[in-house]
This record gives structure tokens, sequence and C-alpha cells, in this order.
């Protein structure tokens, strides 16, 4: 699962998952376009990671949309090239669905699945030119309508239908594009953890391998895989990384 040579961007790097992910990239050769909205943790991301290859920084709103092409522009006039997009971005709010306004749910589509929409748009002749793929984020709670997750499940279910028929579309050009469901210790989830320490071991239990995933080691290992040549004949697929606890995608 050798990256040397490649480019990828990841959207939402300066923490989290997609942290891990931009992490287990550099390691694995590829030279990395981090993009956050929280400028100095961005830096510091970029820089930490720096020891370990080719990694640049730009601070941008997924929720200006009209903006995202010039994260594709920076990344290829940084690089060279872009074979990889990871849009592991995205913000939601929690609320009993029959309490959420329509403005609350529009922070999941404006942070998640536009950002995923235009990014491909601007990414495309790109990969196109060096068949490259696509790694997009859905989620078990999406496949197993989790409560309080109406609109967060409504854009990762929107996102995994975009990158199914952009499979089909694009698979003639060489793009692979495929989904990861994680679940994965993040700061968000850490807090859920002392916050809500009987809901959390509850969630916990319900997963087979009883521990949760590192954002590197599991979530990154999973995309460095979807994004090397070992996966060269893997498109269209919704990969549950999340040790067993959602068995049917």
């Amino acid at each position: 699962m050798d990256l040397n040579g490649k480019v990828a961007i990841v959207t939402g790097g300066a923490r989290g998952i997609a942290k891990g992910i931009a992490t287990a990239f550099v390691k694995a050769g590829a030279s990395v376009l981090i993009v956050d909205r929280e400028e100095e943790l961005g830096k510091e991301t970029a820089a930490e990671l720096g020891e370990y290859g080719k990694v640049a920084f730009m601070a941008m709103d997924l929720s200006q949309h009209d903006q995202l092409h010039l994260i594709v522009d920076r990344a290829v006039a940084e690089f060279g090239k872009l074979d990889t997009l990871v849009n592991a971005a995205q913000a939601s709010a929690q609320k009993m669905f029959a309490q959420q306004t329509r403005e609350e749910a529009n922070v999941a589509f404006d942070t998640g699945f536009w950002p995923t929409y235009h990014l491909m748009q601007a990414a495309y002749p790109h990969l196109k030119a060096t068949k490259g793929s696509i790694i997009n984020f859905g989620s078990g709670s999406g496949l197993s309508g989790m409560v309080t997750q109406a609109s967060y499940a409504a854009a990762k279910e929107a996102i995994r239908a975009l990158s199914k028929v952009a499979t089909n579309e694009w698979g003639k050009d060489g793009i692979r594009v495929n989904v990861i469901c994680p679940y994965a210790m993040t700061p968000g989830v850490e807090a859920w953890s002392k916050a809500a320490p009987e809901q959390y071991a509850a969630s916990l239990a319900q997963v087979p391998l009883k521990r949760i995933g590192d954002p590197e080691a599991d979530i990154g290992a999973a995309a460095v895989f979807l994004a090397s040549d070992a996966a060269s004949y893997i498109t269209g697929q919704t990969l549950m990384v999340d040790g067993g606890q959602t068995r049917a995608a």
C-alpha cells in the first residue's frame, strides 16, 4: 500500500479522523494538502506531519461553496497533480428530528454534502488525468437511523448516493469512488464518552471487536488502501471501518 508519488487532498485534516488519514497518507509517501477552517490548528498539524513528508495547509471554510475550486487549484499548484480526494470534513447539529430546524439541517449539508459535491466536480479533470480516486465519508448513523442524527444521517446518505452515481459516470475515465463509514476515537467521541458514559458504553458494547477505532491505524490505513494501487479494481463500495458495529451496507 505504497503511496509514493501520489498527491492527496484531505478536508477537515487538522484533527480527528481526517488528521489520522492525513498522517497515514504522508507516512505512506503521499504529498498531502490539508484543508481546514481552523487556521492555527491546521498549521500546527501540517508542521507536525511535515516531519514525515511533503505537507501543505490551506485555511478554508467549506461552507463557502463558490471558493472550493481554489482547494483543487492549490493542490495542483503545490504538488503538480492530484491523485486522491478525501472528503472527510463534516459538522452537524444533534437534535431529535421533530425539533430540528431547517437552519440546523442545513449545517450538515453545507459542511458535508455540498463541499463533497463541488470538490468532486472541481477535481474531476485532474483525477481523470491521473486515473485517481475519491474517498468520501458516510456513517453508520445513516444506515441504522440513529436518533438525534437526522440531518447528519441524511447528508451522509446523500453523499453515498452521489458516490454511486460518480462511480458509474466516471468509471470509464479510470476514476474510482469509494465510501468509508468509520467509528473511531475523535475529540468529539472522547467528549461524548465523558459527558454520557452509559450511552458511550452501550454503543461500544455493540462493537464485536470491543474497541473503538484509531483514526490513523484503523481509519487511515483503510483510506491508504483504497487510495493505493492495491485497490485498483475496487470502486462504488461502502467500507464499514467500525469494528463490525454495522454489518450490512
